[in-house]
């Protein structure tokens, strides 16, 4: 297949797109006086704004890239091990974890998921543990960017370069403006809009079957076998075991060890409206991935003959110039564009947030104190830093095994040991665990994974859950010597916290 040429009609789309994402961002700006309006939307989204955007935080570029790729060769295993994963974490984490994050805003007045570390904890805690977030955020993201960029070229033919750049001084000027309500939004927004243009992707697929006697139901025995299984044979990527290992993953990112999401529950007004919004994004990742990744489960019948790299850096391009009509195409190239866009935008944002309340104090105290004029300043400052970190680090991610690599490799390594004392100390179980639980469990987690680095085999899904793995048994296990053999006493304040995170009559 070859990069397409897009008409005219559907760059006039794309312009508007944009230009309605701009106004967003422009009226978004003008609710924002401080930096808590820009970071938290001053703690009063609604949890079905809160609900989309944190499904719709899951989709970006990636998805129509890399795991494109994926469900070209590899078939329905993706959306089990990928969206039915997440929708039952999700779940589990509204009944557990979620709760908790708009109750600690309520208790404490924070506005980054790490700034109660400080108290929690220690100083050293919260800076190893925010340094280290900042680090996998900018593998994160820098994915993203790259994403976007194969996504751009394999709809316009341009240069990856090119589109990495371009999208990221975009979402730079984006990002400025309008904060985290403009991120919700446009979230919002463009959810609309992918769920039009999947449907009609959806339909004109069947509608293509049709021509070859085939349907919804009786295509997937005209698959490859490997296509219809559940679960891949073996080891690895989308087998049984690695898939149950990677739930536990998933579970701590999409209750709120991934910042950016976290940052969608502490928006909420308290713990009832956090709860609803995970499960209606719970809900949502049930049905719509499937519906999403239906035309690229058919790929092989329609394209046949790709290899997986073919298929990421082409195929859902060729699939939309295909089946939809001019001007829908520019559509969802706008779409994923302004998907991939907020997500990177919300985790600036959150970034943004960790390193403004919680790093620049360290050096420069007056920041916690600063006017709201100021703070918002501060805030916008740290947000254009990072994004401009990122987009460096992503024209070089090949040297960290390209787009799919950096996803599931790195980020799902790395963000255990950040995780685990960030989401467990939000629970009296562990509240045993001090600064030296949190610090020995992120030093034995990323020792683990830089072991993998150096050239210890584990198998691929003992490498994946083993960083997690080592941070809770060591973060545990030194919570269990305080309380057992140490007799350690917990401070006042953090039973107090306990006892706040755990009220449920909200």
């Amino acid at each position: 297949m070859d990069t397409m040429v897009m008409h005219w009609l559907d760059w006039l789309v794309v312009i508007l797109f944009f230009v309605m994402i701009l106004w967003i961002g422009i009226r978004s700006g003008k609710n924002i006086n401080s930096s808590e309006d820009f970071f938290i939307g001053g703690g009063k989204i609604p949890w079905w704004l809160s609900g989309i955007s944190h499904h719709v935080s899951g989709y970006s570029g990636v998805v129509f890239v890399g795991y494109a790729g994926i469900a070209y060769t590899q078939g329905m295993s993706i959306y089990f091990w990928w969206a039915v994963n997440i929708a039952i974490a999700t779940v589990i984490g509204a009944v557990t974890i979620i709760p908790r994050w708009p109750r600690l805003r309520r208790a404490l007045g924070i506005q980054s998921p790490t700034e109660y570390l400080k108290m929690r904890y220690s100083q050293s805690a919260q800076l190893l543990i925010a340094i280290s977030g900042i680090v996998t955020k900018l593998l994160d993201v820098a994915a993203k960017w790259t994403s976007m960029g194969l996504l751009l070229y394999g709809f316009t033919g341009i240069p990856i370069w090119v589109g990495v750049v371009v999208s990221g001084i975009v979402s730079l000027i984006y990002i400025a403006i309008g904060g985290i309500l403009a991120d919700l939004w446009t979230d919002f927004v463009q959810f609309i809009i992918q769920v039009a243009a999947g449907l009609a992707l959806f339909i004109g697929v069947i509608i293509h079957l049709g021509d070859y006697g085939l349907n919804f139901f009786s295509v997937f025995s005209e698959l490859p076998t490997a296509g219809t299984a559940v679960f891949n044979a073996g080891r690895g990527q989308g087998s049984l075991s690695w898939t149950l290992l990677y739930f536990f993953v998933i579970f701590f990112s999409y209750s709120g060890g991934t910042w950016n999401l976290a940052a969608r529950f502490i928006s909420t007004p308290n713990g009832k409206e956090a709860k609803k919004a995970a499960l209606f994004s719970a809900g949502l990742y049930l049905v719509w991935p499937f519906i999403l990744f239906f035309p690229m489960f058919c790929g092989p019948l329609i394209f046949p003959g790709l290899t997986q790299k073919a298929a990421e850096a082409t195929l859902y391009a060729t699939l939309t110039n295909t089946f939809l009509p001019i001007g829908m195409v520019g559509l969802v190239l706008a779409s994923m564009f302004a998907n991939t866009m907020t997500m990177c935008n919300s985790d600036a944002n959150t970034i943004a947030a960790v390193l403004t309340r919680d790093i620049l104090p360290i050096f420069k105290p007056e920041i916690l104190k600063a006017s709201e004029k100021k703070s918002l300043w501060y805030a916008r400052i740290t947000t254009i830093v990072f994004t401009g970190f990122t987009v460096i680090l992503a024209l070089f991610s090949d040297y960290f095994g390209g787009v799919t690599g950096l996803i599931l490799t790195w980020f799902a390594a790395l963000l255990g040991p950040t995780a685990i004392p960030l989401l467990l100390g939000l629970f009296p179980r562990f509240k045993y665990c001090d600064s030296k639980s949190a610090i020995a469990s992120m030093i034995a987690g990323l020792g683990v994974f830089v072991a993998t680095k150096l050239g210890f085999s584990f198998e691929a899904d003992i490498a994946l859950i083993a960083p997690l793995a080592t941070s809770f048994v060591v973060y545990y296990g030194i919570g269990l010597y305080n309380q057992y053999v140490a007799k350690k006493p917990v401070k006042p304040e953090i039973e107090q916290l306990m006892a706040a995170l755990s009220d449920k009559n909200e």
